[in-house]
């Protein structure tokens, strides 16, 4: 897997970058939702929690981590690919374990 960067600085986050979100109904279990950026909502240059993007599915997060769009990973995913909701294994792949 190759994880690019966290998604804190919203100098590192493009319109069309695959990345993974947590929505905010998601907080509590860690859940992550794969997809791709269609607006960046955050203003400022840098968020601690991560910067708020929407999603070309409509969905609203704080970005987690931008992906390189050539990997696979199993979560919630936006993109057409199979998902696998079990959020401990998802936190694993995400940490490269």
């Amino acid at each position: 897997m190759a994880v690019k960067t966290t998604g804190r600085d919203r100098d590192a986050i493009r319109i069309g970058q695959c990345v993974d979100i947590v929505q905010k109904a998601d907080q509590r279990t860690g859940m992550l939702t794969r997809g791709k950026v269609q607006e960046i909502l955050t203003k400022s240059l840098m968020h601690p929690h991560g910067i708020k993007v929407r999603l070309e599915d409509g969905c609203v997060g704080r970005v987690v981590a931008i992906i390189d769009t050539g990997t696979a990973h199993p979560m919630r995913d936006t993109t057409g690919v199979s998902a696998n909701r079990n959020t401990q294994k998802a936190r694993q792949n995400l940490q490269g374990n």
